[in-house]
């Protein structure tokens, strides 16, 4: 499936040499989500599993925010007039936007600037990189709008990524959580300034796609499937998964290179 000419109703797609950019594009709400956009994004990211020539994906958001979360008035409102058949249905809807991000074999990066809030910070909680900047603000604030923390994964991810006790502080209360907070706990790989952040993780990612694309699809895979398996179990669907990649051209063109003293060129397979 060739994604490069994707044209989305909901979210911004820009591609250029095999890194697609989605950016929220609400700027006069800080880029909230909809149904409509759950949905898309759901399905985008679904389809990526497919995608021939979309090797990184950068998701952030348009002008100095990345995602206020949940649109006040097209979700929240009408979740308060929901019976339990439709909300089961809008939060396994949500859910699936994450199962979907962490399924696709392409490795997600996130550019924040600004609010990231709500489902914003699932969003950016469910990526696989996260750069950020000082005036950075990420709330699961789902306790101050009266919902539990346990919401599209973040009682399973969120603590993976800053610990067990940071998490439970950040779920039980909602508050924001500063900048140099989130890259002291491990949240963000690092800092950047506001006007380079999509730049620098355009660049990450470009420089992910000139490495050995199918085997960053296995390490992509390796790190979710792990979390649910002892070491032993870990260590031998690792040995699988070497192998199948030292089968893969990029390894023999690797060896070639080295034994020729020259830069390995991957092509992905």
């Amino acid at each position: 499936m060739n994604m490069s000419d994707l044209n989305p109703q909901h979210f911004r797609w820009d591609y250029a040499d095999g890194v697609a950019t989605i950016t929220l594009n609400r700027p006069e709400r800080k880029n909230p989500l909809t149904f409509q956009s759950y949905a898309e994004l759901r399905d985008t990211f679904r389809d990526l599993n497919y995608a021939d020539d979309v090797h990184a994906v950068v998701v952030t958001g348009a002008e100095g925010n990345f995602s206020s979360g949940g649109d006040v008035h097209d979700i929240i409102g009408p979740l308060t007039r929901m019976d339990m058949k439709g909300l089961m249905e809008f939060t396994r809807m949500t859910g699936d936007v994450v199962k979907a991000m962490r399924a696709c074999p392409q490795p997600i990066i996130a550019a924040i600037d600004g609010i990231c809030a709500g489902a914003g910070a699932i969003l950016a909680m469910a990526s696989d990189m996260r750069l950020g900047t000082e005036r950075c603000k990420i709330a699961f604030l789902f306790a101050r709008v009266g919902l539990a923390g346990c919401d599209m994964g973040a009682c399973a991810i969120l603590p993976r990524i800053i610990g067990q006790g940071r998490a439970a502080e950040l779920l039980f209360s909602g508050r924001a959580m500063k900048a140099d907070e989130g890259e002291r706990w491990g949240f963000f790989n690092r800092l950047v300034e506001p006007d380079a952040v999509v730049n620098e993780a355009q660049a990450l990612a470009a420089r992910l796609v000139a490495g050995p694309t199918f085997a960053n699809g296995m390490t992509k895979t390796m790190l979710n499937q792990e979390w649910n398996m002892s070491i032993d179990q870990a260590i031998e669907a690792e040995a699988q998964a070497q192998a199948i990649c030292m089968q893969g051209q990029d390894f023999h063109r690797a060896y070639h290179a080295f034994v020729a003293k020259q830069t390995p060129v991957f092509e992905g397979n």
